[in-house]
């Protein structure tokens, strides 16, 4: 309890990019799809090892078989006993190696699919991503387009404003004028 928060651990950020959060994603996804290569090959080397006790036991077998034989037709009851114990726990081993390599068989095969699985993944992602990155980039250029033309906008709008401030301006010096005009007409 007392070094809980040496444990815990630090919560992963999450990236302000969008293509930064592809990046980590197919990061996570090689790194798992390695995992998963590295596995599937620790079973196919744990197969050919089985395979190769299979077939030593198998040899044993018959081995033991011909002595059995042997052993029965010279009458050696103790001999006999004794090979017929060795055929049962090697019998034992056989059906348990035989057990094992059906499942490091099936486990690989599984392990190897899933890595292809994710092997398929990492490069639709690879693809999406380099479709998003072209996408930001005309975004981008779009954005920078459209913000120039608000700003040349926005120019027109303060130039038109200043047309019609003139304009105004104008307006009332004529008024301004008329009205001084008619004032002097009057006295």
């Amino acid at each position: 309890m007392l070094f809980d928060w040496l444990r815990k651990k630090k919560p992963e950020k999450k990236p302000l990019d969008p293509l930064a959060a592809f990046d980590q994603l197919i990061e996570d996804l090689e790194r798992q799809g390695f995992e998963v290569r590295k596995s599937a090959a620790t079973l196919l080397a744990l197969k050919g090892d089985l395979a190769r006790s299979e077939d030593r036991y198998v040899k044993r077998l018959q081995d033991l078989a011909k002595r059995r034989a042997v052993a029965d037709e010279q009458g050696d009851v103790k001999i006999a006993t004794t090979l017929e114990r060795d055929r049962s726990q090697t019998e034992a081993l056989l059906a348990t190696t035989r057990e094992s390599l059906n499942r490091a068989e099936q486990d690989s095969k599984l392990l190897l699919e899933a890595a292809a699985d994710l092997g398929n993944r990492v490069a639709e992602l690879r693809t999406e991503r380099e479709s998003a990155s072209a996408r930001l980039a005309v975004g981008g250029a779009v954005s920078t387009a459209l913000r120039e033309q608000v700003e040349r906008f926005d120019k027109l709008l303060a130039v038109d404003a200043a047309r019609d401030e003139i304009e105004r301006a104008h307006a009332l010096a004529d008024i301004y004028r008329e009205e001084r005009g008619e004032s002097s007409k009057e006295g």
